[in-house]
């Protein structure tokens, strides 16, 4: 299987000043997981994820929320034939293996809970019917800034239900120039092949779910999320979200070529898997969420011995 340093190094050609955001959006894409890109337009959001879906191979489809986009665009609709008699299902653009919601939070909250079952089963039920989604589906949603004009907020069940949730990076002057001087990366993208080979995701993904936590670890991890159902001025964290804070360790500890997790770990990941949980009712942008969970987090010790 393919390096996974080396795939990085080349995301940052095509989205420089954002090792950290790709790492995050690489460990989702292997887990089968969804993540959520706040930031203001022309940032690199779509960029992100389309090189994503250009390395990786996978079926790419875009959603583009808009104020009168339907459920049954997502979805699909039933369609009777007269030939047949019968009602013919003819699927929406969910029907993929990447999706890329974009501007999510420009739907309405109608259209965006018509994602809800889909990120969390796999699945979706139209007319009565279950319709499965492909094995590997991870769904990349962009949103901007809350408080925008004309957008919505996310409901926190639907929050609940992203992985991880970041901004981008910035670029440092070196970049920028560099940027400025060779143009878009948008359109090199179209002559990129498939860095990894059929197969690849699931093995990493099988590593990774390997790796292993032990009870101490647990403990630790079961004391923050307590801690996080007392604090002033927050949402609990829910029996899900620490399944996947478990989850994402078990991937940071992995990226960092260890068999095991460690604190470190832990607190490293949280930010980005808590924040948006944890701060979604005060309206913050995405890097205060995630500076808010971090200095909560650090208030948590661990303890070697229980």
């Amino acid at each position: 299987m393919k390096n996974l340093d080396s795939f990085l190094s080349q995301g940052e050609i095509f989205i420089p000043g954002n090792r950290s955001q790709l790492r995050l959006g690489l460990m989702a894409l292997l887990l089968n997981r969804n993540v959520l890109i706040e930031d203001v337009p022309g940032m690199g959001k779509t960029t992100m994820v389309k090189f994503f879906a250009k390395s990786t191979g996978l079926d790419f489809r875009r959603i583009q929320f808009t104020s009168d986009l339907l459920p049954s665009d997502i979805l699909g609709v039933s369609i009777f034939q007269k030939e047949s008699e019968k009602f013919v299902f003819r699927p929406g653009p969910i029907f993929g293996e990447l999706i890329l919601a974009d501007e999510l939070n420009r739907g309405t909250p109608k259209t965006q809970s018509a994602l809800l079952q889909a990120m969390e089963e796999k699945h979706v039920t139209v007319d009565g019917v279950r319709h499965d989604l492909p094995a590997r589906f991870c769904l990349f949603a962009t949103q901007n800034p809350r408080g925008q004009y004309g957008t919505y907020p996310l409901p926190e069940s639907q929050l609940d239900r992203f992985l991880f949730k970041f901004s981008m990076g910035t670029l440092s002057k070196k970049e920028e120039v560099e940027l400025l001087s060779s143009g878009s990366r948008l359109e090199k993208l179209d002559e990129m092949t498939p860095f990894f080979a059929a197969g690849d995701l699931a093995g990493f993904e099988a590593e990774i779910r390997a790796v292993t936590a032990t009870p101490v670890l647990l403990e630790y991890l079961a004391d923050i999320l307590q801690a996080s159902r007392s604090k002033d001025g927050a949402f609990g964290l829910s029996p899900r979200a620490g399944l996947d804070l478990l989850l994402a360790a078990r991937a940071w500890a992995y990226f960092e070529k260890r068999a095991y997790v460690i604190p470190d770990d832990v607190q490293a990941i949280f930010p980005y898997v808590a924040g948006h949980r944890m701060f979604s009712e005060l309206a913050l942008p995405a890097n205060l969420e995630n500076l808010r969970a971090k200095e909560f987090v650090e208030t948590i010790s661990f303890v070697k011995e229980k």
